[in-house]
């Protein structure tokens, strides 16, 4: 199975100048950034079956990366 791209600048682009500003002025952004970027490296290893885990796992961590985004998300454009 081909792993996506879900880092946060393949995700929104166009805000990419502004990810950019928040993880430099916002320490509660770069930590759910850090968060973020840790939690969807371990789902791409995951989707390409280098760390073997249940169905069950791998969407609980696609949800919790889900969550995070919304986070990540608000934060951004406020």
């Amino acid at each position: 199975m081909n792993a996506e791209h879900h880092d946060l600048v393949h995700e929104f682009p166009e805000l990419r100048q502004r990810i950019h500003e928040l993880k430099i002025s916002d320490q509660h952004f770069r930590k759910l950034f850090d968060e973020y970027h840790q939690l969807t490296n371990t789902i791409e290893n995951m989707e390409k079956d280098t760390i073997p885990v249940t169905t069950a796992t791998e969407q609980a961590a696609k949800l919790r990366r889900v969550k995070l985004k919304d986070q990540l998300y608000q934060r951004i454009s406020a």
